[in-house]
C-alpha cells in the first residue's frame, strides 16, 4: 500500500500537475477569428531595391476578429519571417509559441500564426524580417477587440 501511495503521489507530482499547469486557457472567438489577415511576400522582394516586399508592411490584427495571419510566399526566392526581437515576452504567445517561419518558406508556401495575446490597453508590437534579405521588414500590431 505504500508503495502504491508512493507511485501514486510521484506520477501526480511529476507528470500530471506540470500539464495541467501547461494548458493556458483561450477564449473561443481567439481561437476562431471571424476573418483573416494576409500578408503577401511578393515578387522581386530577394532585390534591395524592392521597397514593397512584405504587403501589407504594417497590419494591425484584433483578436477575435483576424488574428490567424499567413504569409504567403509569390516570389520565386525562399524568405523567413523572423522576429527582430529575441524578448521571449514579446515573440512568444501562451497559446501558439514561438513566433516566426521555423526555417524558410518557399515559393508558393505560406506561414501561418495565430496570435491569442494582446495587453489588455494598447498593442503587442512585433517587429520582422527575411533572415537572408534583412531590408525585408514588417511589423504586426496585435490589440484587443473593442467588443
Amino acid at each position: 500500500m505504500i508503495v502504491g501511495l508512493g507511485i501514486t503521489i510521484s506520477w501526480y507530482t511529476m507528470f500530471w500537475l506540470p500539464e495541467e499547469n501547461q494548458k493556458v486557457f483561450v477564449d473561443e472567438h481567439i481561437l476562431h477569428p471571424s476573418g483573416e489577415t494576409i500578408i503577401n511576400i511578393i515578387e522581386g522582394s530577394a532585390g534591395p531595391e524592392q521597397v514593397d516586399n512584405y504587403v501589407p508592411k504594417l497590419v494591425q490584427v484584433q483578436l477575435t476578429i483576424d488574428n490567424h495571419v499567413i504569409w504567403k510566399n509569390i516570389d520565386t526566392t525562399p524568405h523567413t519571417v523572423t522576429p527582430d526581437s529575441h524578448d521571449k515576452g514579446i515573440t512568444i504567445d501562451p497559446y501558439s509559441g514561438e513566433f516566426g517561419s521555423t526555417g524558410v518558406i518557399m515559393p508558393g508556401e505560406e506561414y501561418e500564426f495565430l496570435f491569442t495575446d494582446a495587453p489588455p490597453n494598447g498593442a503587442k508590437v512585433i517587429e520582422y524580417h527575411c533572415e537572408p534579405h534583412p531590408w525585408m521588414k514588417g511589423t504586426v500590431e496585435i490589440t484587443k477587440s473593442r467588443f
